[in-house]
This record gives C-alpha cells, sequence and structure tokens, in this order.
C-alpha cells in the first residue's frame, strides 16, 4: 500500500500537465456527451411510449416525466464510473506515454507502441469486467441491503479488484515483457482508484489520475529511474 500511495501522489502532480488536462477535458466532453445523448433518448423515449399507448393521463405523464428525470441523475451517478473508465481507456496511451516520457524517459524509449484498435479492445474488456464483475456481486449487493452500509462497502471491494486489472492492463499494455503486478500491488491500486471514484468532485479526476497512478506503479515497483 505504501508504493501505491506513493504512486498515487506523483500521479497527483501530475494533473496539472498540459497534456493530461487535455485528455482530461476531452475525455470529461465525451463522457458527459454520451449522457446528455443517452438520457435524452431515454427521456423522450420513454414519454413517447407512456403517450403513445395512453397508460397514463395528462397529470400522471407530468408526474412520470418528472421520475424520469430523477431516475436517470440517479443512473448517470451510479454508471459514471463505467463510461468514464470506457472513455479514458480511448485516450489512455496518450496519458501513459506522456507521464513515462517526462518521468521515466529509459522505459519509454523501449514502450510498445499502442494503437486506437488496442485501446478499444482495452476499453470494451474494461467494460466487460465491470458489468459481469458486479452482475456475479449482484445477489450479495442485495443480501447486504438489510445492513445499510454492506452493500456499498463490498460494491468498494469488487470494483477495487476490477479496477486494479484495468489499470494493470492499461500500462502493461506499452511493457508487454514486464511482469504482471502482484496481487496486493493490484489490489491497492484498484482500492485506492475506487475510493476515489465516490468522492464528489474527486471522482471527475479519478479516470485520468487512475491512470497516471498505474504508470508510477509500474516503474516504481521495476526500480526505473525517474527523471
Amino acid at each position: 500500500m505504501a508504493r501505491a500511495l506513493q504512486a498515487f501522489l506523483l500521479a497527483f502532480r501530475d494533473l496539472d500537465n498540459p497534456c493530461v488536462l487535455r485528455v482530461l477535458a476531452q475525455s470529461l466532453a465525451l463522457t458527459l456527451l454520451i449522457f446528455i445523448a443517452a438520457g435524452t433518448a431515454i427521456f423522450f423515449g420513454a414519454r413517447w411510449a407512456l403517450a403513445h399507448w395512453q397508460w397514463l393521463g395528462a397529470d400522471g405523464l407530468d408526474m412520470a416525466g418528472i421520475l424520469i428525470v430523477l431516475v436517470l441523475i440517479a443512473g448517470s451517478w451510479l454508471l459514471f464510473r463505467a463510461v468514464a473508465i470506457v472513455v479514458v481507456g480511448l485516450f489512455a496511451d496518450g496519458i501513459v506515454a506522456d507521464v513515462e516520457g517526462r518521468h521515466y524517459p529509459a522505459a519509454a524509449a523501449c514502450a510498445c507502441d499502442v494503437g486506437w484498435r488496442q485501446n478499444i479492445a482495452l476499453a470494451l474488456a474494461s467494460l466487460g469486467r465491470l458489468i459481469g464483475g458486479n452482475l456475479l456481486a449482484l445477489p450479495v449487493y442485495i443480501l447486504l441491503l438489510v445492513t445499510g452500509i454492506g452493500t456499498p462497502i463490498f460494491a468498494l471491494l469488487v470494483n477495487a479488484l476490477l479496477l486494479g486489472r484495468d489499470l494493470e492492463a492499461m500500462v502493461l499494455a506499452r511493457h508487454p515483457d514486464r511482469p504482471q503486478f502482484d496481487r496486493s500491488a493490484r489490489w491497492s491500486m484498484g482500492l485506492l482508484s475506487a475510493a476515489s471514484f465516490v468522492v464528489p468532485v474527486a471522482n471527475l479526476l479519478a479516470p485520468i489520475l487512475s491512470a497516471a497512478m498505474a504508470v508510477h506503479m509500474l516503474h516504481l515497483r521495476n526500480g526505473d529511474p525517474k527523471k
């Protein structure tokens, strides 16, 4: 955990770099666009279905519209992590290459180029793990609802495991010759990343921060000279 904390702090210092800020702006804009487009389509689609099938009167239709908006807001909060990680995955190589180039130039010089196809494949694999892992954990989530706090804690642990794997795959794509992270390193990295997603405002920075942290984690582990 100590190495993960060190990597997290180093990543935090990278947030003011122009390249990182550019990727942050691009990823947030694309994430927002996805939510707006999907939310608009769902809202008007649901309103049209209710009006077309005449399930509700005029007053009921207005109340249903308000309920749909509230559900969309709640859903956006819950799905932000999934969409943000997938979107950042599309720009991941730019973040990883920039952080490596500035801090670990020797390692960056021998890194493999990661193209758009591989970035998309990594992003889709991340989404698949997220959906599959949380579906498997769903019965436990439901059982823990009676505890009040058990469900969010267990969700944090599950998503820490998933994020650790995602971040490892992201950085090892440029260094396929490097060994995989050990279980404790992957776990601590994923836990810090998952925790940053549940903090309001900080969760907007979490995807970029997590990617930069994974870079530092990889090179600190391998003892690469830091510039």
